[in-house]
């Protein structure tokens, strides 16, 4: 047995730490957090300094034996999770669970997974920093109590379900706040006046007006002022100017980076960097700092010297603006600049490469450019017309990389031909184009991100999941609508004649950014009404303040909480007992027929429209809203419509044919089939002629193309691409096959090859008890009984189990029935019987 046991958060972050260091040690992970509060309790005691209850789970107690096995046998134990609060909570459950004495325990850290890194680690080893854990606590702590005692309250007031957290709920807030916003904003119109001019040598360029006109008849009187003007150059003014690079990334850069760059969302950006992380390619990547150790600056100045010479070299230093930027970490970048790209899967390279681009740059020369603006006059007017043009002199960074941004892409500026002042010009056009006023941009994942770091709120660890539990929870949705056609007006000035057209543009696109839903804008309001503090930008970032000042010593986290905690806990009881249910309803107007009310408000099963109330005597009338119409949108002519559904469209092979809106959108009911509508269809348009299209379509869909040992062969398209059915399985048709023309031994090889895959993923089968054991994805295995599966942790070895296990396994994790009680019948309900 090794001397030295070193451990480690996962298992590919052991295995590359293995390689540097020799027989004397042993390399072990702990699969993340082997400790942490309780799921189905509050876990935190309020009466005794908020103590936390942790325990180990069981899917980790098996982790947990075996580092207490390989801990006892060695003579020191290394812990090297992560230098962050996160990396030091879990060093300190290590050392608690495994009960690791001080004189045999050291605690090192590394920003890197490289062999000098580990070795300089292992020679200035630390103990554990309880300052870094304290402030772990508070943050976790804190949020539990948040979560635990708010999320009821949601329940009883709102809807079942439901979950707050401090900072999700105001990640909710800030979208709900740009969505009103834009659902408030009225576009306003002005005319932009553009032109194309040339020298007298037949160079063309482009110019434009500063200022737009407010309406069509200035921009047409402009337009005929120019009719017969003789143009000239006012003036030209070229000024030499610079461009410096960005820092290098942080994770919040990143993440914003790979979106804009990469159109990658914020958690696979972060699942890309633990992998390259834990390869050894890239330094720790949850950092707010944008510093380059010295060692680093001079191996990037080795490669840029190298690479593109010593002018394009100028090392730099730069400093953090992030607010509270905590810990001194690396920015993130390569562990070495030599490696240009890294032989990994498609993803990461891409990913590193963008790291490797941003981390060179920021050691390089500035762009030296050269700037030239000209003003042009007319002798019929006093406006005049502006033109800017850039030169790039000396490339320096820009050779490597240019920052993206996340504002819609002005024209970017050309290059000038040579012109002097007083040259005369030749107009080839002017156009006068109706634009209008756009309201902010609804935020994309790269955006928010920014826009809570600029608030201070979060930290680098939590954006990511932040940013799935709010789409997971269905407070926010990614918009997939291409936008809805809008009418303008062009004029155009050509060769001494204004002609006008009329043209069409599509605008308001919300595809890829995050949308409140209906649940979302209703809890948000809600929460804003009721625990306004909770949800107030200032408290959340103070909140991250104190755990900044918790990691650093200078505040006692139980104080912290008590501080909270005090005032938290009365408004959420105040809350519960004495708020009203919030059901974000509407007012629409009145039902022409029946003279009651129309409103729309927040159903049991999601945003409905409903007639009349629970008080009247006849019972209320519901209808579901469709797909792309929301609580806040939805107007009462749209709302009546959908009384009209269902709607019988007519017979069809004897069958009466329905049209309606369901859960997932408009479908088409004929007998026992529903087909769905295509997307953007109105079911209310929806004539019986379409649908016996729609219903012929999905015939012809589903009939047989094959017949293999007796059974029919399907074919079809679903969410994972397409693929053939047979005996129930469904079997995914990769791009070797073509898919429109599959041959008879197409079809017997793709379904002998997911027989032999199912036949392989079976490590037990006991069929007189009906249960079997299979291999899952990620290397994890799966108990099946009938409809009971219960997924069994990686660390599971399944081809080891006995049916016994198996059967107690079953027994505990098996959903219990819940016991049929019946109801007491009171003496009102019996005599309404009598």
């Amino acid at each position: 047995m090794a001397k030295n046991l070193v451990i480690v958060e996962s298992p590919a972050k052991a295995k590359t730490i293995e390689k540097f260091l020799g027989k004397d040690f042993t390399v072990a992970s702990s699969f993340g957090h082997i400790a942490d509060l309780p799921a189905k309790e509050l876990g935190v005691d309020v009466d005794k300094d908020f103590k936390p209850k942790y325990i180990v789970s069981s899917d980790k107690k098996e982790v947990v034996k075996k580092l207490k096995d390989l801990s006892k046998k060695a003579e020191m134990v290394w812990l090297a999770s992560d230098e962050d609060r996160e990396g030091e909570a879990i060093a300190w459950h290590l050392a608690e669970e495994l009960g690791l004495e001080k004189e045999k325990t050291k605690r090192i850290v590394f920003h890197e997974i490289t062999k000098n890194a580990i070795l300089k680690a292992i020679e200035n080893p630390r103990s554990i920093n309880y300052n870094l854990v304290n402030a772990q606590q508070a943050r976790r702590v804190l949020d539990r109590l948040v979560g635990y005692e708010l999320s009821p309250v949601l329940w009883r007031k709102v809807k079942g379900g439901l979950s707050a957290g401090r900072v999700q709920s105001v990640s909710v807030r800030l979208i709900v706040e740009r969505e009103r916003e834009i659902l408030d904003f009225k576009p306003e119109a002005s005319y932009r006046i553009d032109a194309e001019f040339s020298n007298e040598k037949g160079k063309s360029f482009k110019a434009k007006l500063p200022k737009n006109f407010k309406t069509k008849q200035e921009a047409e009187a402009f337009l005929n002022k120019n009719i017969a003007a003789i143009f000239k150059v006012a003036d030209l003014t070229t000024k030499p100017a610079k461009k410096s690079p960005a820092p290098p990334f942080t994770t919040s850069t990143l993440q914003q980076e790979a979106s804009r760059k990469l159109y990658f969302s914020v958690s696979k950006t972060m699942t890309l960097a633990q992998r390259l992380y834990e390869s050894g390619l890239i330094t720790y990547m949850r950092t707010d700092s944008v510093n380059l150790s010295e060692d680093a600056q001079k191996a990037a100045k080795g490669e840029i010297v190298s690479a593109y010479g010593a002018d394009y070299s100028n090392p730099r230093q730069y400093k953090s603006k992030a607010k509270g930027a905590q810990e001194a970490h690396e920015a993130i970048r390569p562990t070495d600049f030599a490696k240009h790209t890294v032989n990994v899967d498609y993803d990461q390279q891409r990913l590193y490469e963008l790291i490797w681009k941003r981390a060179i740059a920021s050691q390089m020369s500035d762009a030296q450019l050269e700037r030239t603006q000209v003003k042009i006059g007319a002798d019929t007017h006093a406006q005049q017309f502006s033109a800017n043009g850039e030169v790039i002199k000396f490339e320096g960074f820009l050779k490597v990389y240019l920052e993206g941004n996340d504002e819609e892409e002005e024209e970017q500026d050309g290059i000038l031909p040579a012109m002097k002042v007083n040259e005369e010009l030749f107009n080839k056009f002017i156009s006068a184009t109706e634009r209008f006023t756009r309201p902010q941009s609804r935020y994309t994942e790269a955006a928010l991100v920014k826009k809570l770091e600029e608030l201070g709120i979060g930290r680098p660890s939590t954006y990511a999941p932040t940013i799935s539990t709010i789409q997971n929870r269905n407070y926010v949705e990614k918009g997939a609508k291409e936008g809805e056609e809008r009418g303008y007006v062009k004029m155009l000035l050509k060769e001494g004649k204004v002609t006008e057209k009329s043209l069409v543009e599509k605008v308001g696109s919300d595809k890829g950014k995050l949308i409140p839903t209906d649940v979302g804008m209703v809890v948000n309001d809600f929460l804003v009404n009721h625990f306004s503090s909770v949800l107030d930008y200032n408290f959340t970032a103070k909140v991250e303040q104190d755990f900044d000042d918790i990691a650093e010593g200078n505040e006692d986290w139980t104080e912290v909480m008590k501080e909270f905690y005090s005032d938290f806990h009365p408004q959420v009881k105040d809350v519960a007992e004495n708020a009203e249910r919030e059901v974000g309803e509407r007012i629409l107007g009145v039902d022409p027929e029946s003279g009651k009310q129309v409103s729309v408000r927040l159903g049991r099963f999601g945003a409905m429209v409903q007639i009349g109330s629970v008080e009247d005597e006849d019972k209320p009338r519901f209808a579901s809203l469709a797909p792309g119409q929301t609580l806040s949108s939805i107007t009462f002519e749209e709302a009546m419509d959908l009384f009209q559904l269902p709607k019988e469209l007519g017979v069809y092979k004897g069958e009466t044919v329905l049209v309606n809106n369901g859960r997932f959108g408009p479908y088409v009911k004929f007998g026992a089939k529903f087909v769905s509508l295509e997307k953007g269809e109105d079911p209310l348009s929806t004539s019986l002629e379409r649908a016996i299209e729609l219903i012929q379509a999905k015939e012809k869909a589903d009939a047989p193309i094959y017949v293999y040992e007796e059974l029919p062969v399907q074919k079809g398209t679903g969410r994972f691409g397409p693929f053939i059915k047979w005996n129930g399985m469904f079997i995914n048709v990769n791009k070797k096959y073509d898919f429109d023309n599959l041959s008879e031994q197409d079809i017997i090889t793709l379904i002998e090859e997911k027989k032999q895959k199912e036949i392989d993923k079976v490590i037990h089968d006991w069929k007189e008890e009906g249960i079997r054991v299979e291999k899952a994805r990620w290397g994890r295995s799966n108990i099946i009984q009938g409809k009971v599966k219960i997924e069994l942790p990686k660390t599971v070895d399944a081809s080891k189990l006995t049916l016994e296990k198996v059967q107690a396994l079953i027994e505990k994790n098996a959903p219990k029935k819940k016991k049929t009680t019946k109801k007491k019948t009171t003496k009102k309900t019996t005599a309404k019987k009598k």
